[in-house]
């Protein structure tokens, strides 16, 4: 992955490139403290519920409340970060999304990592350490971004593709193995799907030679994603496949 100025260039190993807009430190505060905003409110919640405990047991009562303030401080970024594939709630607001530093997909592991590192990064007070790490490197990266190899970036908007007229057959042989399908959905980020989606409302556009290359690129790249056995993509063009993946990714 390029960095260039305050965007980074990710190239897949099948020559796919794409390029994505950094976030800066100001949005991501900004996005930050209204996830803070939905902790407080959950634990002003679960407050309320250790209170009523206190009636029966105050070490009850105590342990309850010490267990919730752990779970939703962590349990809030990591569970929203990797059901929103790299976003919480004020990063969707934002449009802002994590993904891994080297345009992989992202994992669970860095998403963990990169939120159990928040307290590191909040030294020495008022995120202190994260900011000023954020303004020294490169892609904007806090403490936990670095030891977790993820990024920040700007989501792009997208508008809703007409889905009928782009892809008129019902039928989708990928579609019948829903377990790798469901796998394909959570692995594929926007960018790379973007990209699908281009491609097919443009090739009629495209000489036949560069559409035939375009579309094995891209292909190649949804293949080493996600494994299909044979018997899914057996008699499927690249062209074709993609169209399927495309399917998948944007149809629910």
């Amino acid at each position: 992955m390029d960095v260039r100025r305050n965007t980074v260039v990710a190239r897949t190993p099948e020559g796919v490139s794409f390029s994505l807009e950094l976030a800066g430190p100001v949005s991501r505060c900004m996005a930050f403290l209204l996830d803070i905003c939905c902790v407080m409110a959950m634990q002003a919640v679960a407050g309320k519920a250790a209170s009523l405990m206190g009636i029966l047991s105050m070490d009850m009562a105590s342990g309850f409340a010490v267990v919730s303030y752990f779970v939703l401080s962590m349990g809030y970024g990591m569970l929203t970060e990797w059901a929103w594939r790299g976003q919480t709630l004020g990063k969707r607001l934002l449009r802002l999304r994590v993904m891994d530093a080297d345009g992989l997909a992202l994992t669970f592991p860095q998403i963990a990592l990169r939120n159990l590192l928040r307290p590191v990064d909040a030294l020495p007070a008022m995120y202190l350490a994260g900011g000023l790490c954020m303004l020294a490197t490169r892609r904007a990266q806090r403490l936990g971004d670095i030891a977790a190899r993820t990024i920040v970036v700007r989501a792009r908007e997208t508008k809703e593709p007409d889905l009928d007229g782009l892809l008129p057959d019902k039928y989708n042989s990928l579609r019948r193995i829903p377990h790798l399908a469901a796998r394909l959905r959570q692995r594929v980020g926007v960018e790379a799907a973007g990209i699908a989606l281009s491609a097919l409302t443009r090739r009629d556009g495209m000489n036949p030679e560069d559409r035939v290359r375009l579309f094995a690129e891209i292909a190649a790249y949804f293949k080493e994603t996600v494994t299909f056995p044979p018997e899914a993509t057996e008699g499927l063009s690249d062209e074709r496949y993609v169209k399927n993946v495309v399917d998948v990714l944007y149809r629910t």
